[in-house]
């Protein structure tokens, strides 16, 4: 099988490696890709933003599965480009796609559906801003509606900077989502799908916040880990139960069915599971934590998704153990992130690249705020960080920023779930 992955993350550095160790891969691509997907797939330069240019590449390329990585072509309709030129798609249309795109329309979706979620304020205005905070109540949940690199929530006891988020989205003609704030541990939890049946795979957590102690603002996630030692005994079912699936099955019954990784940010809250969102693609960076530990072939169940017989797929299998990935971040992230920076120690066992570009001389330098997802896996969650932070110890970027305590609060049993 002859697969092309398009995106240029870590996320596909991860989706390229599981697929380079599947034995029925017999070529492997990646578009645009990055230092680290050039060792391993073939480099295929494409603007992940031109559905008509992805299609033209596949086509050209001759894949027989396309996996497309990112949101920003999802959204703009890749997948269906793909489908038209006849070739397996993992990923949602771009109305599918839209779970993600507007949290506005994924809130349509949940209640018509039935999924439990939390209150929300669509915000169309100034004056709308203030009443739906005023209703709302602190911690502040402000998001913007549309698509925003995981970086567009502002969660704060503060109404002055909640109202200046609301207002710089508002002012730059987008739109804002005020929502009730969901205490409790968050949980990620992918589930790969075809539209009709539903695999859930292993549970994962991210750490947003920049800082140790979930301090700083929010990011695109500076670190992960899975399995969750302190998840509930059923918690992967329940989901499935009362959030996935009916999720899938109303979408088919709007006629737009969801084909591809529906990927569900989950809170247990004291008032049960409440999804915080929908993503409508592998998540960055619990994708990096996720992968490793899944023993079944990846492109065989990705391809099964695509063609519409997940259904007959066997049982998914998982290693033991646990995976850790902590971010190396550039200097400045996430606001004013420095590039161009050289980085030393990126070619490491378990380095994935996410923003990394090689210059003319082949030094590998940072092209992102996120330069690099350093991952480790070990017999037991405590072994996996160890080995994270000993990979992260041998990466050099000047100004490079991580955080400490990823995966730290499972390790030492400080997280606890409130009951309903």
């Amino acid at each position: 099988m002859r697969v092309l992955v398009v995106g240029s993350g870590a996320r596909e550095h991860a989706l390229c490696v599981a697929l380079s160790s599947d034995p029925a891969v017999t070529a492997l691509a990646c578009a645009p890709g990055n230092a680290g997907t050039a060792r391993i797939a073939e480099v295929a330069p494409v603007d992940v933003a031109d559905p008509v240019a992805i299609a033209a590449l596949a086509t050209g390329w001759g894949a027989d599965l396309v996996v497309v990585g990112p949101e920003v072509p999802l959204v703009a309709g890749s997948a269906d480009a793909v489908r038209e030129a006849g070739i397996a798609c993992f990923g949602p249309s771009a109305q599918a796609a839209q779970i993600e795109g507007s949290k506005s329309f994924a809130k349509h979706v949940m209640a018509a559906a039935g999924v439990p979620t939390a209150r929300s304020w669509p915000v169309g205005g100034a004056a709308e801003l203030e009443t739906a905070l005023d209703e709302a109540g602190s911690p502040y949940v402000v998001k913007d509606d549309g698509l925003a690199a995981g970086k567009g929530v502002v969660v704060t006891t503060d109404r002055d900077a909640a109202v200046a988020h609301g207002r710089s989205v508002l002012d730059a003609g987008g739109a804002v989502l005020v929502e009730e704030y969901l205490d409790g541990p968050e949980v990620s939890l992918f589930a790969v799908t075809d539209g009709t049946t539903v695999l859930p795979l292993l549970p994962a957590q991210d750490h947003k916040r920049r800082d140790d102690g979930d301090a700083g603002p929010n990011t695109g996630g500076m670190g992960a880990y899975a399995p969750l030692p302190w998840a509930p005994p059923g918690l992967v079912d329940e989901v499935l139960t009362t959030v996935l699936q009916p999720t899938v099955d109303e979408m088919r019954r709007r006629d737009e069915p969801f084909c591809g990784l529906l990927y569900a940010g989950l809170a247990l809250t004291p008032r049960g599971v409440r999804v915080v969102e929908f993503n409508a693609r592998f998540g960055d960076p619990e994708t990096e934590v996720v992968l490793p530990l899944l023993e079944t072939p990846l492109a065989g169940l990705l391809h099964a998704a695509a063609t519409g017989t997940l259904a007959g797929h066997p049982p998914l299998q998982w290693r033991p153990g646990a995976a850790v990935t902590v971010v190396v971040a550039a200097s400045g992230y996430p606001e004013r992130p420095r590039t161009g920076d050289p980085v030393t120690g990126a070619d490491g066992e378990g380095v994935l690249h996410a923003g990394t570009a090689v210059d003319a001389e082949g030094t590998v330098r940072s092209a992102g705020g996120r330069v690099l997802a350093v991952t480790a896996t070990g017999a037991d969650l405590a072994a996996a960080r160890q080995a994270a932070y000993e990979r992260v110890a041998r990466v050099r970027l000047a100004g490079a920023h991580w955080r400490s305590d990823v995966a730290l609060a499972a390790v030492e049993g400080r997280i606890t779930v409130p009951r309903p």
